[in-house]
């Protein structure tokens, strides 16, 4: 395998990493499509003793195998390295297109809640493409002349930003204060303009009744949520659509009881 131009070996292992990330959670969509659609020449679900596998059992075995054999390859094993950190973004994809299951513990996957996988997935990407475009953590590349030593000025500046990406977390801006861990402009813009009316921030600070909540709604139906329904529809696109309607938790909970008074292993 050669190397891509003069990008570092780091670059190249992020480089693989992302197509590795990207190509599983492409081909895991339409592989989870073509299944709900009943397709009947493709494979279905993979079962074993009634006790349904999904794919982020895989995505986890993918990220520790990839993982083990990135740390255990020596430097010079190049191939090895580019192809352990190409599996752990597989294994990456797989374990991401089902966080929503792993942070509900149940199966949500199609439901409104599983949006939250498609979410992270592109959160990942997103990181991912600004790291391979040259962006650092918390830096701007440029430090200006605080009469500090170089690396007391560089913590200073990530302190600073680190505050405005958490202010922006606060304000209920996900993806301006994640993004803005690499690109601290936005961080900024987001620390420094109103929170979303059902924010932390604006629980906190934004009293009922007040000008501040009641433009911050305003702004949230006129033009936040027509971005976020275009950016569902964007998403649902490319993964489907998430339009089955939740089961209540009792009904989860009675499922469980059921099956363990049978002796069958519980779903979810």
């Amino acid at each position: 395998m050669g190397h891509w131009g003069s990008w570092d070996p780091g670059h190249e292992r992020l480089l693989w990493f992302f197509l590795g990330l990207v190509t599983a959670f492409v081909l895991i969509r339409i592989s989870v499509r073509m299944i709900r659609a009943k397709v009947r020449w493709w494979p279905g679900n993979l079962t074993s003793g009634g006790t349904h596998i999904h794919h982020v059992v895989f995505g986890v075995v993918a990220m520790v195998i990839g993982g083990v054999i990135g740390l255990a390859a020596p430097d010079d094993a190049v191939d090895w390295r580019l192809c352990s950190a190409g599996l752990f973004g597989v294994g990456t994809a797989l374990v991401l297109d089902e966080f929503a299951l792993i942070l509900h513990l149940r199966d949500v996957y199609w439901t409104q809640a599983g949006r939250l996988s498609v979410d992270a997935v592109f959160l990942a990407v997103g990181l991912t493409g600004l790291l391979l475009l040259g962006a650092k953590p918390l830096d701007y590349g440029l430090l200006p002349d605080f009469n500090l030593p170089p690396h007391l000025a560089s913590g200073l500046i990530a302190l600073i930003d680190l505050g405005f990406a958490v202010v922006a977390l606060l304000k209920g801006k996900i993806w301006t204060g994640l993004l803005g861990l690499l690109l601290p402009p936005l961080a900024e813009i987001g620390a420094l303009r109103l929170a979303r009316p059902n924010s932390p921030w604006a629980r906190w600070r934004y009293r009922a009744g007040s000008r501040k909540l009641s433009v911050a709604i305003r702004r949230e139906a006129r033009y936040r949520q027509p971005l976020i329904l275009l950016k569902i529809r964007f998403q649902e696109f490319i993964s489907g659509r998430h339009d089955l309607p939740e089961e209540p938790l009792e009904n989860v909970a009675e499922q469980r009881e059921e099956a363990e008074k049978a002796g069958a292993p519980a779903r979810g």
